[in-house]
């Protein structure tokens, strides 16, 4: 078993550099990570008509869900009754991450975490309880004897990490990120900082969210966030367009293996990108309003290309968090400008959630995962369904069709989330190798 050569978790140093060196996503329209860069690099869509349970009431019923099989993806009767969705999701993304990475026998436990992050969790299995618990709600004193056994764990977020770190074998520090939205990148840049300080030299780090069910949905109808759009689930999520109405809500997860650089170079690993830079940030401001000015999402991405030495004329690719409300596609695209500058005109921008949907916490780990592919291929992904530009919404959005850009060396990714939460992270290709 092998050890960095970094030493002890207290021989920390600024040089430590973050690397990507496996991806194991689950996200709708495919079973593999294989899949979804194929889905996103074509612009087809995965959105549908919610299958999941009958939305008929809904305002919204449309969804873009993961064509996912746990009994195909290896896990046991045992782990499919204690797990809710959100977590098979998650542990299959890990163990695809292990293998691509291919990080067995290659690391010290003790210096291997997990950070993982979720938006709702086990809310597929709570709502379910509560449905037998109470007898359909027809009855206020729940009888215990009727729970599952495995309630506790979908009550607790930590069963999350706790399920990674078994499959992973992993010993050293554990945490849950939960905010909003923004889940995904914050978990993956706790996890770069636990590197960065010396306090790990390998972790698993990512997001995962499971929200297709009534309750969730119900919540979203109530405050019209998403797209009533149910006549044509194809093209209902309309990034950046005139017509956009509200997001397609979506599930999935992605997991990624992030190690000290000299730790994976010293093992020969591939790697897919370096995690240079993040910055996160609040607005102190409203639940789910955002300043058309953008302040705070261009104070994250300042302090996230300040981290990573690069300048806004670096950049070579925005994944935008895209969402397709009227007020977040002008907030970003407001906030890019403001960092980007004159620069802001030139780079090509895209939102995934056009295809994939938005699954709450999970979507900043699985655009990273899209960011990190984008730089190993030299490929942008498109934005789909964007037919009519929304004049307000006035920079390259790569509309429709992938585009080729072989000189990628620098992407940022930005994340925004209901409480004013906003995020950003930089990732380069540059001298990793």
């Amino acid at each position: 078993m092998s050890h960095s050569s970094s030493g002890a978790p207290g021989g920390a140093s600024p040089a430590r550099r973050v690397a990507i060196t496996g991806i194991g996503v689950r996200a709708p329209g495919g079973a593999t990570t294989k899949d979804f860069w194929e889905l996103i690099a074509s612009g087809t869509t995965a959105t549908r008509t919610i299958s999941q349970f009958d939305a008929a009431g809904f305002r919204s019923r449309i969804a873009a869900e993961c064509d996912f099989d746990p009994v195909a993806e290896g896990l046991s009767t045992q782990e499919i009754r204690r797990m809710d969705r959100v977590a098979q999701l998650a542990v299959a993304a890990t163990r695809e991450a292990l293998a691509d990475g291919r990080i067995e026998g290659e690391f010290d436990p003790e210096r291997t975490g997990v950070s993982i992050g979720s938006a709702i969790g086990s809310t597929i299995s709570l709502d379910r309880e509560y449905q037998v618990l109470s007898n359909d709600g027809r009855q206020w004193l729940v009888d215990h004897r009727y729970a599952s056994p495995h309630l506790w764990s979908y009550l607790v977020p930590t069963s999350l990490a706790a399920e990674v770190a078994w499959v992973a074998g992993a010993e050293g520090p554990a945490a849950v990120v939960s905010t909003g939205c923004t889940s995904g990148i914050e978990s993956v840049a706790h996890a770069a900082q636990l590197i960065r300080e010396g306090s790990a030299d390998v972790m698993l780090a990512g997001a995962t969210d499971a929200p297709i069910t009534p309750i969730t949905v119900a919540c979203f109808d109530a405050i019209k966030a998403t797209t009533p759009r149910n006549d044509d689930p194809e093209h209902a999520s309309r990034p950046f367009d005139a017509t956009r109405n509200g997001f397609v809500l979506g599930e999935g997860s992605a997991m990624l293996v992030l190690e000290e650089l000299g730790h994976a170079r010293a093992r020969g690993a591939h790697v897919y990108a370096e995690l240079a830079g993040f910055g996160v940030r609040a607005n102190a401001y409203h639940m789910t309003g955002l300043r058309s000015d953008a302040p705070e999402m261009a104070a994250a991405i300042d302090v996230a290309l300040a981290m990573a030495h690069r300048l806004p004329a670096d950049v070579g690719y925005v994944n935008a968090h895209g969402s397709g409300t009227k007020q977040n596609d002008i907030h970003e695209t407001n906030a890019f400008k403001c960092t980007l500058g004159d620069h802001a005109y030139e780079v090509p921008v895209s939102s995934i959630k056009s295809m994939v949907g938005h699954s709450l916490g999970a979507i900043g780990a699985i655009e990273i995962a899209a960011c990190a592919l984008a730089l190993e291929h030299g490929v942008v992904p498109p934005t789909a369904n964007l037919h009519e530009p929304d004049p307000v919404c006035d920079l390259d959005y790569v509309p429709l069709v992938a585009r080729r850009t072989p000189s990628l060396e620098t992407v940022l990714t930005v994340g925004s989330g209901f409480g004013g939460f906003q995020s950003a992270m930089v990732l380069t290709k540059g001298d990793i190798r």
